[in-house]
């Protein structure tokens, strides 16, 4: 398959694959899943959020483990063997925390850099479809469709397994993902197969 064509059927995938997660996020409950909007005594915690944190953004797992940001082997190890006793006596979990101001909702901004991943992912899945010798429709969208279930379980899993995410959001969005590729798959093998069969 000539780069033209790769890029091609990439571009038609991705357009596909934006198509399906804009009708996920705004028409189906996949995108919401799993995910409360907002906290109780919610006023309470944002205050004591500027409080604690002020203008130190980052990812926070809490409850800490007491070892700091750099420990030592030692330290770590130390803090390990306590841990389990503190997060069974605390609440835990993960904060993504910005300052306030930090972020500036740009809707057209933030489409724009999903749609740039979505051209970058379909664009790969074409390629490495082009290096095997899959030649008909159905092959080429199988193909895809797997590589969409491996994009789809690396991260969501781990994160369920580490981090506690909650099935109730994990299987929905990994969900919103394969089936993104599904669809980038039966566009984007359209072009891939003519491109066979001139071949």
């Amino acid at each position: 398959m000539t780069t033209t064509r790769i890029l091609l059927a990439g571009f038609i995938g991705a357009i596909a694959m934006f198509i399906w997660s804009s009708i996920a996020h705004m028409a189906t409950p996949l995108a919401h899943a799993g995910i409360h909007n907002g906290l109780p005594g919610e006023e309470k915690a944002l205050a004591a959020l500027r409080t604690e944190l002020g203008d130190q953004g980052g990812l926070y797992l809490f409850p800490g483990s007491g070892a700091g940001d750099n420990p030592t082997r030692e330290q770590m190890k130390e803090a390990m063997a306590r841990y389990p006793e503190k997060l069974a006596a605390n609440p835990s979990g993960l904060l993504m925390y910005h300052p306030a101001g930090a972020r500036e909702l740009s809707m057209a901004k933030l489409l724009t850099i999903e749609f740039l991943k979505q051209l970058l992912v379909s664009i790969l899945a074409v390629w490495l479809l082009a290096q095997t010798r899959i030649a008909t429709y159905g092959g080429c969208i199988g193909f895809i469709f797997v590589v969409g279930i491996v994009a789809g379980v690396t991260t969501n899993v781990s994160y369920w397994n580490w981090y506690g995410f909650p099935g109730a959001y994990t299987a929905p969005y990994m969900t919103i993902e394969i089936v993104g590729f599904l669809c980038a798959g039966l566009a984007a093998a359209l072009v891939c197969k003519s491109q066979k069969s001139e071949g």
